[in-house]
């Protein structure tokens, strides 16, 4: 991520100060510089009113003024800022400040009378970390909106999935690697007469219902040998006579490290016969 010289030069810059000379030496300064979007202001009531409108790259505050001194005024762009970063370099003549001022917000100084070399360098340098930073930022929110808009998406797909699923079967069910169910939809107990603690085809104790003993050995063993499986069908016999019929399908889960988790799949009844 880089900063161009050209976003450097037409950053917006605004001077604050109560002495005209200052803001002319400051003007022409940035002016030979190659800035081109300098403003300046000698009220500093109206400071945070100008950044809400134009939100200034930089801010060249002078400290010592009458009404409301460069403290106030930092105060206040605290309590009115757009983002976290307030991007004040303060100027002063009182060395005694400028500790004070870097407490208050301030991300660096100049000291008076300037030194037009230090001057220079010093509002470069700022403007270059402001500008990576509004950089940043503005990467950041689209990151986020990227992601909020691939979460949108990936809901409305599960949400597809599962009216499907709901259409083609008659039960969705996930099971995780020791074989319990995690995760049932539809009306599997009263289809199976199995909890979610369960294990499709697997008699309870104390069950009359009989199921088809080979076809429960054969979906156990696909499942141990972690195989997808497609309309697997298994059977039972019921306490009154009745048959039932059932097709399965399913297939394994890994986590992203290849890790077996479980498997998930669908279920219909076939048909019943008595």
């Amino acid at each position: 991520m880089m900063i161009t010289e050209s976003e450097i030069l037409a950053a917006h810059i605004l001077i604050v100060d109560d002495q005209e000379s200052n803001i002319q030496l400051l003007e022409q300064l940035l002016g030979e510089a190659g800035y081109t979007s300098v403003t300046s202001t000698m009220n500093p009531q109206e400071v945070c009113t100008l950044h809400r409108a134009y939100h200034y790259d930089l801010i060249l505050l002078d400290l010592h003024m009458p009404v409301m001194d460069g403290f106030q005024v930092m105060s206040d762009l605290k309590l009115d800022a757009a983002d976290a970063y307030l991007p004040v370099l303060v100027v002063t003549a009182q060395p005694g400040h400028k500790l004070r001022a870097l407490q208050a917000g301030a991300r660096d100084f100049v000291s008076k009378p300037f030194d037009l070399i230090e001057v220079k360098t010093r509002i470069r340098n700022m403007l270059e970390v402001r500008l990576l930073y509004k950089k940043l930022d503005d990467y950041n929110r689209e990151l986020e909106q990227k992601v909020n808009e691939r979460t949108a998406e990936l809901s409305s797909s599960e949400a597809r999935f599962r009216s499907l699923t709901k259409l083609a079967s008659d039960w969705y069910w996930e099971q995780n690697e020791t074989g319990t169910f995690t995760q049932v939809s539809g009306p599997v107990q009263e289809l199976l007469g199995l909890g979610v603690s369960g294990f499709l085809g697997e008699t309870r104790e104390g069950e009359t219902t009989a199921w088809n003993e080979a076809e429960r050995q054969a979906l156990q063993a696909k499942i141990e040998a972690r195989q997808p499986f497609l309309d697997f069908a298994f059977s039972r016999i019921n306490a009154d006579g009745s048959q039932q019929h059932f097709r399965v399908s399913g297939e394994p889960m890994f986590s992203p490290s290849s890790i077996y988790t479980g498997y998930r799949g669908i279920g219909v009844e076939v048909n019943t016969n008595k």
